[in-house]
């Protein structure tokens, strides 16, 4: 397996843990990963999860500021937006409200799971 797919793999498995109405972001399941500096390839990965073998519920990632910057691979623009909200998640503007009481950190959750 390329390493590519490999890290691509390891996000996913942590984007499945991430609990219904929570959120995290790419940087934090990078950190998790062991490769802080590789928030943009979570963010590829959650763009490529639909070729994933389990549902990755990719809705869920969001950058750093709680901005739901990848609303735009999602279907229709608002499907991103409508999950998160289905799920109690506040959102005006694109942007998560009250963002660090929905947070999920893998790396305080996880501790080491995977």
């Amino acid at each position: 397996m390329s390493k590519e797919k490999d890290f691509f793999s390891r996000a996913y498995q942590v984007a499945e843990l991430i609990p219904y109405g929570k959120v995290t972001s790419y940087g934090a399941i990078a950190r998790y990963l062991g490769s802080a500096r590789s928030a943009r390839m979570v963010g590829w990965a959650m763009n490529k999860c639909s070729s994933w073998h389990n549902y990755v519920p990719a809705h869920r990632v969001v950058n750093r500021k709680g901005l739901l910057t990848g609303k735009h691979h999602f279907p229709g623009g608002e499907t991103m937006k409508e999950l998160l909200e289905n799920e109690g998640v506040e959102i005006k503007d694109n942007q998560i409200i009250n963002f660090d009481k929905v947070f999920w950190d893998p790396c305080i959750e996880l501790d080491n799971m995977l």
